[in-house]
């Protein structure tokens, strides 16, 4: 889990630079350092809400790969 968090957090850092690349403004400003932790944290946040969504959907899927199989053992066992 942490490597997607970390990953996400870094690509919200990679957003902040490359907007500021766009607009032609320098990177370390003074004035403008608050807004790479809140891209940090912007992009972190959906690392982790992204890494919910994986698990609550692999345990759907192994649920139901679960029940396809003891269907197939059932109708198995009647043939």
């Amino acid at each position: 889990m942490v490597h997607r968090v970390l990953f996400w957090g870094g690509f919200g850092v990679a957003v902040r630079f490359w907007q500021l690349g766009l607009e032609m403004r320098p990177f370390f400003n003074r004035g403008s350092l608050w807004a790479y932790p809140v891209f940090a944290g912007v992009g972190a946040s959906f690392g982790y809400w992204l890494q919910g969504v994986d698990e609550r959907q692999s345990a759907i899927l192994e649920e139901r790969k679960r029940s396809i199989l003891e269907k197939r053992a059932r109708k198995a066992a009647r043939d």
